[in-house]
């Protein structure tokens, strides 16, 4: 992959979800050849070429969210010089809600050449497997940790009509399903999707109010959750009210309240703002 200029290939790699047999030929032949391998975490790069039967044969070095900024002057260094270096996650796509945008960033802005082996991706797994609609669809990463700020994360999709998939930690899944059914609608459709591709692979499939019930007692394993997208549907003012309050309540201006929620569902701003006022005479 090296370009007759004698600079390396950044190569962007997909690895398994959990199961070692969904390693592409490609991802492979990579690991036993490329000059440098950056992962995310280094044991479990090693145990994965192990489980496939291959030894890298370059340099190995951790490439996490916490060094990839220390880190990239390093790879940079090792493309000019001829080197192709192979990004790998823990699992799925590099730089999707995974480090490796930054490096593909400064890679384009010097013309260094990037390509990828495509693979398992949690993202489309999750919505092939949902039932939910997949002709449009969103990927919105990890929500907030702070309630007050995941709420209006969660606000921002009450208009939205994509389908939209999310990430998130096994012990906060609860509160977010919570905050979901409370924000969008317990009657609004969603897919909580666990160890996919694992042995204890699981799709729950229901309306956020029983998601959410069903979250309390606790889940384990690595969680992506899949919402369906709003219906469109004429708006009330007054039934937006208690959006606006809420953001006011965090410290939002109440003219900024008024302008993000009114930008969400379609609504006149004047209309809205009105109705907040005769909600609070």
């Amino acid at each position: 992959m090296d370009l007759e200029s004698g600079s390396g290939t950044l190569v962007l790699a997909a690895t398994p979800l959990g199961d070692a047999r969904d390693a592409s030929a490609r991802l492979v032949e990579a690991l036993s050849s490329a000059g440098v391998v950056a992962a995310e975490d280094t044991r479990r790069v090693r145990a994965l070429a192990s489980s496939l039967g291959v030894h890298p044969a370059g340099k190995v070095i951790s490439y996490y969210e916490a060094v990839e900024a220390a880190r990239a002057p390093q790879l940079l260094d090792a493309l000019r010089d001829g080197k192709n270096v192979l990004l790998v996650t823990d699992a799925g796509m590099p730089s999707v809600s995974d480090p490796g945008y930054r490096l593909v960033s400064a890679c384009a802005a010097e013309g260094l050449p990037v390509t990828c082996l495509p693979g398992p991706s949690a993202v489309t797994t999750a919505l092939a497997v949902s039932g939910l609609p997949s002709d449009r669809f969103c990927f919105e990463g990890f929500p907030p940790r702070k309630p007050g700020e995941r709420r209006r994360f969660l606000g921002r999709l009450v208009a939205e009509q994509r389908t939209c998939v999310f990430f998130e930690a096994p012990h906060r899944l609860a509160d977010t399903l919570a905050d979901a059914a409370s924000v969008l609608g317990t009657d609004r459709a969603a897919a909580v999707c666990r160890e996919l591709t694992k042995t204890y692979e699981e799709v729950k499939r229901a309306d956020l109010g029983e998601l959410a019930s069903w979250a309390a007692e606790g889940v384990r394993g690595e969680i992506t959750v899949v919402l369906a997208g709003a219906v469109p549907a004429s708006q009330d003012p007054d039934e937006l009210v208690p959006q606006v309050e809420e953001r006011a309540a965090d410290g939002m201006r109440l003219k900024d309240a008024v302008a993000e929620v009114a930008e969400l569902s379609g609504l006149r701003k004047n209309d809205l703002y009105n109705a907040v006022l005769a909600a609070r005479r």
